[in-house]
């Protein structure tokens, strides 16, 4: 079982950075798929980024670039790392792990965190 608690989220301008980060239970966590995901209001959740045990990484078409993912096993924590940040990216960013990779889909991954609203103004 692992519990993952997201933070960082806030409220920023457009062409501005943010850092969120996902905390995570568990002494077997460095062998967990993890994900970012996000969700606007009245949109699908979406995949965002994925970081995998062995620290392969993947990134979707809208964020490549300007995103990145990286874990830290030793702190039990993975971090999305977000530049150049546009209004369309403003939604809810939830952190999800799997034992495996179960894909870009949501409906995929074991464990969820609560989510960290980022907001992004023009």
């Amino acid at each position: 079982q692992v519990q993952l608690l997201e933070s960082g989220g806030g409220q920023v301008q457009a062409g501005s950075s943010l850092s969120v980060s996902c905390l995570a239970s568990g002494r077997t966590f460095s062998r967990y798929a993890v994900a970012w995901f996000r969700q606007a209001p009245g949109k699908e959740r979406e995949f965002v980024a994925s970081i995998g045990s062995t620290a392969g990484t993947q990134y979707a078409g809208s964020v490549e670039g300007r995103f990145s993912i990286s874990r830290d096993n030793a702190k039990n924590t993975v971090y999305l790392q977000m530049n150049s940040l546009k209004p369309e990216d403003t939604a809810v960013y939830y952190c999800a792990a799997d034992r495996s990779f179960p894909g870009l889909f949501a409906t995929g991954w074991d464990f969820w965190g609560q989510g960290t609203q980022v907001t992004v103004s023009s």
